[in-house]
């Protein structure tokens, strides 16, 4: 997050940091439960770039157990993967017993950024329509806790955070 976002929020820089400290602690009890009793714990950020899938990750990420804690950012598919199931790119990145995993971006992209990019016909959008809800059934009833969250800001401020990672 940018220096004076906490300003946007109506917070001061005290008590952004106070809170965010508060959540952070929250964030590593969820995962003592997680480790001690063997909970999959499968978080999904999804959203355009410049969004804070970033900065929000990073900020989970930061107090918590690296050896339990996974981020996933997947750069292009492979030849392989390409010519494979499409969640098969993914299965190897789900979290074990015991882990949590932040996804920046899912298998959410075949429905939104792959046919916007031509990465994705219309048929293998539609079997990814077809099929997404059984594989997230089976990650659910295999004992995965599954969170999504999609990031939404308007477009000036996602103009704003490209420019700054340009910068940058």
């Amino acid at each position: 997050m940018p220096k004076d976002d906490h300003a946007d929020m109506g917070l001061s820089k005290k008590d952004y940091k106070r809170r965010l400290r508060a959540l952070q602690v929250e964030l590593v009890k969820i995962q003592r439960r997680a480790i001690t009793h063997g909970h999959r714990i499968l978080v999904i950020f999804e959203g355009r770039d410049a969004a804070g899938k970033d900065g929000v990750i990073k900020r989970i990420a930061d107090h918590l157990s690296p050896r339990e804690t996974r981020i996933v950012a997947l750069g292009k598919p492979s030849d392989r993967d390409t010519r494979s199931w499409y969640f098969q790119r993914y299965a190897p990145h789900l979290p074990a017993d015991g882990e949590i995993a932040l996804f920046n971006r899912s298998w959410y992209n075949r429905a939104g950024v792959e046919p916007v990019m031509g990465f994705a016909s219309d048929q293998e959008v539609e079997a990814f329509y077809d099929n997404v809800g059984a594989f997230e059934q089976m990650l659910v009833r295999d004992g995965t806790q599954i969170l999504k969250y999609y990031l939404d800001i308007s477009q000036e401020c996602s103009s704003s955070g490209i420019l700054r990672q340009k910068a940058a």
